[in-house]
């Protein structure tokens, strides 16, 4: 039986290549809210981060969240996303250990 291949994609911030379940995607949907898609199915523009703070400090500096969305991301947004990151990110992580149990 022929093993399945993994999607890789590219955190925006430090451009390190990874397994898609192992990113957060940050997506611009169609009503022009950008938020968190753990799910990863949301329709919209996304962009993939590293599940570290740091990497979501250095995308906010160097703007590469706006880049990636094509779209200009407010700071309030970056405010709420960071609250949002800090509680997603251990939700992140216990998903992550799941599938790597299985």
């Amino acid at each position: 039986m022929k093993s399945r291949k993994v999607p890789l994609r590219k955190c925006v911030a430090c451009q390190e290549m990874m397994p898609k379940k192992q990113l957060i995607r940050i997506v611009k949907t169609p009503e022009d809210e950008v938020l968190i898609d753990l799910s990863g199915k949301k329709s919209g523009r996304g962009a993939y981060l590293c599940g570290k703070v740091a990497c979501f400090k250095l995308a906010h500096k160097n703007k590469s969240l706006d880049r990636a969305l094509k779209h200009h991301v407010k700071p309030e947004i970056y405010e709420q996303l960071a609250d949002d990151f800090v509680a997603a990110e251990d939700e992140f992580l216990v998903m992550k250990e799941k599938s790597n149990d299985e």
